[in-house]
């Protein structure tokens, strides 16, 4: 697996979770103290956010790093 596919699925596993929980861009942005224009480009994968972006997000959501990140594993 790609890194560009790789981030395409982090992006979906948090929006996946964002949306599950009813939370939309910007309250997410607002928690994780970041713009929603860059919660949208983490979530189509157009963006690699650094380790801290990510567990900050996994906070807000609730949820562990791990469920975020399993579908980017690479898999050999």
């Amino acid at each position: 697996m790609n890194m560009k596919d790789r981030l395409k699925n982090i992006g979906i596993s948090i929006k996946s979770e964002r949306l599950r929980r009813g939370i939309s861009q910007g309250e997410l942005a607002e928690k994780c103290d970041i713009s929603r224009n860059s919660v949208s480009l983490i979530e189509t994968g157009k963006i690699n956010p650094t380790i801290i972006r990510v567990i900050d997000i996994a906070d807000a959501l609730g949820i562990s790093i791990d469920s975020l990140v399993k579908d980017a594993k690479n898999k050999n």
